[in-house]
């Protein structure tokens, strides 16, 4: 684990795009392409657009995203397929976008996500912590021993108001109960993780995630902390909680 604080979002942003990029090039070198995995949200606005001016050939790189909600049509501001395609992949030119469609058949859609992640290891997953620790979607308690890539996830009550509080739906009534997410067993798998997560939002989870005394599904990101090549960015706010030495 290694984490890194730097004064603001747009300096993280930076810093977090300069190391997936380092590690998208890394792949494509050894083994001719790269997979990533990516996530959205207010948090990743910065490192997103740092990592668009990167020095990748995007050509041979293949993007999976974490999660969608269910029934939720792409049109929606909230819609995180809109997000993707708005801020990311209409700027690249990707070899491929997998995205998650949490409309039409859910069962078959997620079938097929399955078998098209389970193809190959993604090389970076580019993976936020919420304000209640979640990762991707998967709310506390998460279920760690979950070996499915994507599946249905009932969200929490603190992830839905945190959805209100970002502006992305008016009230806690219109954001949608369930959505499609990358499991934790999946994330895990990525052979490197970038979390961005700035924001004086996230500095409770932040202090959680990297102080609680044990790795708890109660706390979901503090899973993170096994991965053997896991970088946590965080901007002065988000780090602002923390009471011990994060080396």
């Amino acid at each position: 684990m290694n984490v890194v604080i730097s004064k603001t979002p747009q300096e993280l942003g930076r810093a977090a795009a300069k190391h997936i990029a380092g590690k998208l090039r890394e792949a494509i070198a050894q083994r001719g392409e790269a997979r990533l995995a990516l996530s959205t949200g207010m948090s990743q606005f910065e490192t997103i657009a740092a990592l668009i001016q990167e020095d990748v050939d995007w050509s041979k790189v293949t993007m999976f995203h974490l999660d969608e909600y269910v029934n939720l049509p792409e049109s929606h501001p909230a819609s995180f397929r809109g997000y993707l395609k708005e801020r990311f992949t209409s700027k690249v030119p990707l070899k491929k976008a997998y995205f998650v469609d949490g409309e039409g058949d859910v069962q078959a859609n997620i079938r097929e996500l399955n078998r098209l992640i389970g193809e190959a290891p993604v090389d970076v997953g580019v993976i936020g912590i919420g304000e209640n620790a979640h990762i991707a979607f998967n709310d506390p308690p998460a279920d760690f021993a979950r070996q499915d890539a994507y599946f249905v996830a009932t969200l929490d009550e603190r992830c839905r108001n945190q959805q209100v509080g970002e502006g992305w739906f008016a009230t806690f009534d219109d954001v949608p109960k369930e959505a499609i997410t990358m499991s934790v067993a999946q994330i895990m798998r990525c052979r490197t993780i970038v979390s961005s997560v700035p924001h004086a939002v996230k500095a409770d989870a932040v202090r959680a995630t990297l102080e609680s005394p044990d790795i708890t599904a109660a706390v979901p990101a503090t899973k993170l902390r096994e991965h053997p090549d896991w970088t946590l960015y965080l901007d002065e706010a988000s780090a602002s909680l923390l009471t011990k030495p994060t080396k």
